[in-house]
């Protein structure tokens, strides 16, 4: 395995991290949508947390039927078995980052896990 891998994601509507950078303890996907556009389809997941970054826009995440907004800057993190849906605002494009991860994986953070 590759000690560093590098990529460009240009302006692709989606763009999965695992396969291109050979993530192995992540899935990250980089993703655009169009003003009034939504995620074709409600999901939950069976252990993976995933966490969304906003990185432009608004958009409306739908959670076990309650709507909550999202505005550039905002994070969300959804536990696995909560239903979601997202879309996009009426008049406004959105962009951002949906990580997913085995909840409750996380062992060492930055303090712990760093040798310095």
């Amino acid at each position: 395995m590759e000690k560093y891998q590098k990529i460009s994601v240009g302006d692709a509507p989606r763009t999965e991290l695992h396969d291109k950078l050979g993530l192995t303890g992540a899935e990250i996907s980089i993703n655009s949508m169009p003003a009034g556009a939504s995620v074709p389809f409600v999901h939950s997941h069976k252990q993976n947390e995933e966490i969304y970054g906003m990185l432009s826009g608004k958009a409306v995440m739908t959670l076990d039927g309650e709507p909550v907004e999202l505005n550039t800057g905002d994070w969300l993190r959804v536990a696995p078995s909560v239903k979601r849906q997202l879309a996009a605002a009426a008049g406004s494009a959105v962009s951002y980052i949906c990580i997913q991860v085995k909840e409750g994986s996380l062992e060492q953070m930055t303090a712990t896990d760093a040798i310095i």
